[in-house]
């Protein structure tokens, strides 16, 4: 299994740890100390050793920050996390904060007593962050960079860093050789009149150099930074152990490596010769900028120049992607025609996550092209669970799956060919009528993401509404944005393409979203259904006159046509809904053998 279901929250140690780390504030001259959920590569998953939040607070969510003064200690969830903080933390010690609504430096701004000095760890904060909290204390206080975290030392038996061996990814599914994509961000570098740029985001480095690893879960990032100049060297820092001959042979002709500590040293070098250096202030490590300002460099702040190449996929990037989805749903199909087949209440929500990880391996295997990992811990809700958004089914909250009860299994899947995601909510013996309707609302939603045609120039946030007006005419809505962007073979959650309330990224051709509207009633049910979509041109339209845009589904797996009010679906709805699950039997069933599996298909994509 690449994913395990003990319970790794300790709310139990809270108290102890909290006091622990208030005992060093007077020696470390602060009256508070924020704990983000990042690591020093500010990545979303992060190794063991970086998982300081979960280890002092119980709160085990893949985004938060923990801020504990004198007298509180406030853990800052988005909504998809409300339900899970409140079963993980000691109530008596921790405060749940609203980490969209009012973030720590708001909070901050509106709360801190005069004189409040805030210790950070300036590497795992950005600068972006760091200047949103000196404005919030600008009148009332200051902020500390700390030579070192006050937690780690604190932290018995903490996990080593990882040493996983760095891989090559072959140039059939990168679509583009790294001495290429070197040189396109040297000229990048070039036209910004600078020097240089610092590379810190390990999905960039992966993808500029072909590279993948396996330091942190389910994410195929090897853990490095990199600097890149403007006459095309390129410098990598990464722990030579993470290399075989093979791998060093195939670096040699692009880098000069180094180690990992070597970062700091080398900046400094560049800096003192007055090197204007571009840094992703979003990204970046307050360390690694004070190094640069701080030995006379000038820090050009500008986006990450990975981000936009690595999100617009390539021909051979997307060719991969759609050729790991038809296996993915093949697995998917043999999955649930699986769990269709046995009686409710005999099968456990920890049972259903062994049986579609053992399908997905078996495929892939028969394919020879073998799952990696999964891309995320699979989410396997049944009744209420499935109302808790991101919930992780552990041995403590595994229950069966119950007639009457609808059951959301969000999973994916890592290919070398491409990363999968997909949502499907499915029917446990005979759902209640009004949970089909909210059911029906949904799918409207990923119906209307699916077929939209929008002119050049549409962000995130315009599609956004699109997906939720169903749900809005019954007045309803979900906490979560409706799609992030995928990465190739690399993060399941990568930037900057959103479709989101707040997304004011352009939606470009190539890239890569989820499309997952939902629904959540508290402590009954939950509703998600989700496909991955990529951005294309749109054909012509007849009389139209702008230049449009539209997705192409890359996702395919039958929709439960048992939780469906035809009723409630349009005609374009209807007919979309029967294309689609055409296609889907059209496509998986050459890779199914067995004939019940190939039944079921047959009979879960028949036309409505």
């Amino acid at each position: 299994m690449f994913q395990s279901f003990d319970n790794k929250s300790t709310p139990q140690f809270g108290k102890a740890r909290v006091e622990a780390l208030r005992s060093t504030f007077d020696a470390l001259g602060i009256d508070g100390f924020l704990i983000p959920r990042a690591d020093e590569y500010q990545g979303e998953y992060v190794p063991e050793c970086a998982e300081r939040m979960a280890w002092l607070t119980g709160f085990t969510g893949s985004a938060g920050v923990v801020l504990v003064t004198r007298s509180q200690a406030i853990v800052f969830v988005d909504g998809r996390y409300t339900t899970q903080l409140a079963s993980q933390v000691d109530p008596a010690v921790f405060t749940g904060g609203d980490l969209v609504g009012a973030p720590p430096a708001k909070w901050l701004g509106d709360h801190a007593p005069s004189g409040f000095r805030l210790g950070i760890d300036p590497w795992l904060h950005t600068s972006a962050e760091l200047l949103r909290l000196e404005k919030a204390l600008a009148e009332k206080g200051s902020v500390v960079l700390l030579a070192a975290n006050p937690l780690d030392p604190l932290w018995e038996g903490r996990p080593a860093e990882p040493l996983e061996p760095v891989t090559i990814q072959p140039e059939a599914f990168s679509g583009m050789p790294a001495r290429q994509k070197i040189d396109n961000i040297a000229e990048d570098v070039k036209g910004r009149k600078a020097e240089a740029v610092l590379v810190t985001d390990p999905s960039s480095i992966a993808w500029i150099f072909n590279i993948r690893g396996n330091d942190v879960p389910h994410t195929p990032h090897p853990l490095a930074r990199a600097i890149i100049h403007a006459d095309g060297k390129a410098d990598l820092f990464v722990d030579e152990r993470k290399l075989n001959g093979e791998v060093k042979a195939y670096l040699n002709g692009l880098v000069k490596r180094h180690a990992p500590t070597e970062i700091e040293s080398t900046l400094r070098g560049l800096a003192e010769k007055g090197a204007s250096i571009l840094v992703d202030a979003d990204v970046v490590p307050v360390a690694l900028t004070r190094v640069i300002k701080d030995n006379g460099g000038t820090v050009v702040e500008a986006i990450d120049p990975v981000k936009l190449p690595r999100a617009c996929k390539n021909e051979a990037e997307l060719a991969g992607s759609a050729a790991a989805h038809v296996q993915d749903g093949a697995a998917m199909v043999e999955y649930l025609a699986w769990l269709d087949s046995q009686q409710p209440g005999t099968v456990s929500e920890i049972q259903a996550v062994t049986k579609l990880e053992q399908a997905r391996a078996r495929l892939g295997e028969a394919m020879q092209n073998p799952l990696k990992d999964v891309s995320f811990d699979t989410i396997s809700g049944s009744g209420p669970n499935a109302a808790i958004i991101h919930y992780r089914v552990t041995t403590d909250s595994d229950r069966r799956l119950q007639d009457g009860e609808m059951f959301l299994v969000d999973s994916g899947a890592q290919y070398v060919n491409g990363t999968t995601d997909i949502t499907r909510t499915v029917a446990i013996g005979n759902v209640p009528d009004e949970q089909k309707r909210f059911f029906t609302l949904v799918l409207k939603g990923v119906i209307a993401i699916s077929d939209a045609k929008f002119p050049k120039g549409t962000r995130g946030c315009d599609l956004d509404p699109l997906a939720r007006i169903a749900l809005w005419k019954a007045g309803a809505d979900y906490g979560h944005g409706t799609g992030h962007g995928v990465g190739s073979y690399l993060s399941v959650h990568e930037g900057p393409q959103r479709i989101s309330r707040v997304s004011q990224q352009e939606i470009l051709p190539g890239m890569i979203l989820s499309n997952e509207p939902g629904y959540y009633r508290p402590g009954a049910f939950g509703i998600r259904i989700e496909n991955l979509i990529y951005v294309r041109e749109a054909e012509a339209i007849e009389g139209g006159d702008q230049p449009m845009l539209s997705f192409e589904t890359l996702t395919w797996c039958p929709i439960d046509r048992r939780l469906i009010i035809v009723a409630l679906l349009t005609e374009d709805e209807r007919i979309w809904l029967n294309d689609y699950h055409a296609k889907t039997r059209e496509k998986l069933m050459p890779l199914i053998s067995d004939e019940s599996v190939k039944q079921w298909l047959v009979a879960a994509t028949e036309a409505l």
